[in-house]
């Protein structure tokens, strides 16, 4: 391993005051076989080996460069317990004498318990995610820090308030006391690379992979939130983040066409949906109208968890509705008010008091009426239970939807991407809407979404658009004389 040992010119060994060295070995920047923080930079100061490892390359190959000034240019003396240059000491001591910087954890803390009493679950959840993600570049790193994956979950455990003052689970507690020890005061934001590493957390899994874009985009919007708060309170003087306008690099919102069902998949789907499970217990064909109503009226999952029977009209013939007014998504028992995994919310952005009418063709009317005949309205008046009447859960409709593909689809298809997600149901419905003609401000208004999100998300699924252009191509070149 190379080495540098270089003492300055003028500054004999042995001259340091006590406690300090001027015997420093800088050793070249290494990649460890860690995917987070791969880089890792070492240095012996008076026999002892201190080290520290980073995200980037770039970021190690500067603090190498900052440690070989002091060594080299301004000739300090390292302290032999910490292994900083003697400038470093010195400010971080007169840091301590004054007034005690805001540190990120303590930050964090006040703000998520300053939301919390407004926000929603998945809210909170996503507040705790994104900032646990900034977390990992805001502790200090060393040999003996826990896993990135410990830190995270100790944190998002930290900062819930009901858990103040409690003893962390004694399986976190050595990561908890590393994030609330070693983490780095608020204002460390302003240093560049340092927040270059926060943006590396926005942007990437603990494997190295990019995040998905949704991901990306509710962690970025959890942290800027949160910096503009500390703006607003005098923490920071300026939000970093707004300066930072780094193109990610990961999926895009498009739909993926791969995922879409034709009409005879889905009825071979929702067909299979009632083999699964024994015929006494009736797992299947429990949910069988559950995922039906993703399918015919594009309800999300959530919205079909919370359907309640006074909001079905189903005529014995003809059309009906569905008129939607509650939501309920699923998050941890730590983050809902009342301590269990599904919050009761109103529709996906809109007012609480509103509601959202759906139409729904004979066909879903028939499946639904056979649906309550069959096993009735389950608690507080839910269309769909679980075997003992409870809200259904979301481990349920994946498990059940699993094997379901395993009996409708080939081996080929279900190796591939192919309704993968019950929520695929609901893109195979707004994708056959789209393609029947039905105008998009309408689709929008029935699904829940907004004109411009569907344009966004399903423009590559309608078909025909590109024959049609090609064929408006063709005579514009035909009457100019163009044609071959």
């Amino acid at each position: 391993m190379s080495t540098e040992n270089d003492t300055p010119a003028g500054r004999p060994r042995g001259s340091a005051r006590p406690g300090y060295s001027f015997d420093v070995k800088l050793w070249k920047v290494t990649k460890t076989g860690r995917k987070s923080r791969p880089w890792r930079l070492r240095w012996v100061v008076a026999g002892k080996v201190h080290g520290d490892t980073f995200t980037t390359a770039a970021l190690a190959e500067s603090r190498r460069s900052e440690l070989w000034q002091a060594m080299n240019r301004r000739g300090e003396a390292f302290e032999i317990e910490s292994g900083l240059p003697e400038s470093e000491v010195r400010a971080a001591a007169e840091a301590i004498d004054a007034e005690p910087p805001l540190r990120w954890f303590e930050f964090c803390r006040n703000y998520v318990a300053g939301r919390w009493r407004t926000a929603a679950a998945k809210t909170r959840e996503g507040m705790a995610d994104g900032l646990a993600a900034v977390t990992l570049a805001m502790v200090k790193r060393g040999d003996e820090s826990p896993g990135d994956e410990t830190l995270r979950l100790a944190f998002r455990w930290g900062i819930v308030p009901a858990n103040e003052g409690e003893d962390p689970p004694a399986e976190l507690k050595a990561a908890y006391d590393w994030v609330t020890t070693t983490d780095r005061p608020l204002g460390d934001l302003a240093n560049a690379e340092l927040f270059e590493d926060v943006l590396y957390r926005l942007s990437y899994k603990l494997d190295g992979t990019p995040a998905a874009g949704d991901t990306y985009k509710r962690r970025r919007r959890a942290l800027n939130t949160a910096l503009e708060h500390a703006v607003v309170m005098g923490e920071l003087p300026e939000n970093p983040l707004q300066r930072a306008r780094r193109k990610h690099v990961g999926s895009n919102e498009v739909v993926d066409r791969r995922v879409l069902v034709n009409a005879v998949q889905a009825r071979q789907l929702l067909t299979a949906v009632s083999y699964v499970g024994s015929w006494d217990r009736c797992r299947g064909r429990r949910l069988a109208a559950f995922y039906s109503v993703l399918y015919y009226a594009g309800l999300r999952p959530a919205e079909a968890v919370g359907l309640r029977l006074s909001d079905c009209y189903l005529p014995e013939t003809g059309w009906g509705t569905l008129t939607l007014r509650e939501t309920r998504p699923v998050s941890g028992k730590q983050w809902t008010d009342s301590g269990e995994r599904h919050d009761r919310r109103g529709l996906k952005a809109r007012e609480a008091s509103t509601d959202r009418p759906v139409p729904i063709p004979p066909v879903l009317v028939a499946i639904l009426r056979a649906h309550l005949q069959e096993f009735g309205a389950a608690k507080e008046g839910r269309v769909f239970g679980n075997e003992r009447g409870g809200v259904v859960g979301s481990s349920t409709y994946w498990r059940v939807w699993a094997e379901a593909r395993e009996y409708a689809l080939p081996p080929e298809r279900h190796n591939s991407p192919l309704a993968g997600r019950p929520y695929d149901l609901r893109h195979a419905c707004i994708t056959r809407w789209l393609n029947a003609g039905v105008p998009i401000a309408e689709v929008a208004r029935r699904v829940g979404n907004s004109p411009e999100v569907i344009h966004r998300r399903y423009h590559g699924c309608i078909d025909g658009h590109e024959e049609a252009a090609n064929a408006k191509i063709a005579k514009v070149l035909e009457d100019d004389g163009d044609a071959v």
